[in-house]
C-alpha cells in the first residue's frame, strides 16, 4: 500500500521520523520509505565508526528493560515513559507488571503514529495509557488530567528519558527539561536516562553527516554530549551502580566489561531521589 494511504491524518510520510527510524533499527514494520532511507544512512555512518546501529538500538532497548525490571523489583509501581516510541516486544508495561503486578504506566509521545499504535495495543489494558505530550514541556505532561488520574505523584514513580534528550539540541533547553523533572520528583523517585555520548575522537565529518540526516527528520536535529554533561542530568540524584556506563554494561544479564575504547555510543544510568 502507498505510504500516503497508510499514514494517519496529519502525518507526512515523506518526512523521516525518529520513532519510526528506531522501529526500523529494531526490525519493526511500522515505518515508511523515508524512515528506512534515513535509517540506512545512519547505519552506514555507524559502519564507518565500526558500530552496528541495529545492535546499538537493541542494547539500548535492553538497558530500558533491565532498568524497569530492577525498579519494579525494588518496589516502584509507577512509570512515566516520555518519548516512548513505537511499541515493540517487552514494552515497559509488560516488564514492569511481570515483576510488580498492578504497575501503572504512562506512555508519552508527540507522534500520532506512535499514539495510534500504542492505544490499539493498550485497548484492553486499563493500567497503562498513552497520551500526547512533548519532552520539551514536562510540566504539561505532569499536569495532564489523564496522567494525574493515572499516576499518584505523591508516591515514588520513575521517569524514563531513554534516547530522547539527544534530540533536544540546545544544552540549556535540555538542562531545563531535566531540572524541571527532578523538581517534580518526591523521595524514592527514579530517573532512567540514556544519551548518545561523543568525544573529540569522533571525526568531525562523521558528526556532521549524522546531524545532516537527523536535521531532515521531524525532530529537527541530533546532538551528542560529553560524559560530564550527561552525568550532570543526574545532579541531586544518587546514581545507582554501576554508574553512567555504555548501556550494554548496565547490570547486564551476562557478564560484560567496559572496554578501554568505549568512549562513544549510547551511555545510560539510573538515579534515585534521596
Amino acid at each position: 500500500m502507498d505510504d500516503s494511504r497508510r499514514a494517519p491524518e496529519g502525518v507526512d510520510p515523506t518526512v523521516p521520523n525518529i520513532a519510526r527510524m528506531y522501529d526500523y533499527y529494531l526490525g519493526g514494520k511500522d515505518n515508511f520509505a523515508a524512515d528506512r532511507e534515513a535509517a540506512e544512512k545512519m547505519l552506514a555512518i555507524g559502519r564507518q565508526m565500526g558500530n552496528d546501529g541495529r545492535e546499538v538500538a537493541r542494547e539500548n532497548r535492553g538497558f530500558l528493560q533491565r532498568a524497569v525490571r530492577h525498579l519494579a523489583e525494588s518496589g516502584i509501581t509507577q512509570f512515566v515513559d516520555i518519548g516512548a516510541g513505537l511499541p515493540t516486544q517487552e514494552n515497559v508495561h509488560q516488564v514492569a507488571r511481570r515483576h510488580a503486578p498492578g504497575a501503572r504506566v504512562v506512555y508519552v509521545d508527540n507522534d500520532p503514529v506512535v499514539l495510534t499504535h500504542a492505544r490499539a495495543l493498550l485497548a484492553d489494558n486499563p493500567e497503562t495509557i498513552a497520551v500526547a505530550g512533548d519532552v520539551r514541556d514536562p510540566d504539561a505532561v505532569f499536569d495532564d488530567p489523564e496522567v494525574r488520574a493515572h499516576i499518584d505523584f505523591a508516591r515514588p514513580f520513575a521517569v524514563l528519558l531513554v534516547s530522547v534528550l539527544h534530540f533536544v539540541t540546545d544544552d540549556e533547553d535540555a538542562d531545563r527539561i531535566v531540572a524541571r523533572i527532578r523538581e517534580r520528583m518526591v523521595p524514592g523517585c527514579h530517573l532512567v536516562l540514556s544519551h548518545i555520548l561523543t568525544t573529540d575522537e569522533v571525526a568531525e565529518e562523521v558528526v556532521a553527516e549524522s546531524k545532516k540526516v537527523y536535521a531532515a527528520t521531524s525532530s529537527g536535529g541530533l546532538v551528542g554530549r560529553p560524559f560530564k554533561r550527561i552525568e550532570a542530568f543526574f545532579d541531586g540524584l544518587e546514581i545507582l551502580e554501576p554508574g553512567l556506563v555504555p548501556v550494554q554494561a548496565w547490570r547486564p544479564d551476562v557478564p560484560w566489561e567496559v572496554q578501554a575504547d568505549d568512549r562513544t555510543g549510547i551511555f545510560g544510568a539510573v538515579g534515585g531521589m534521596p
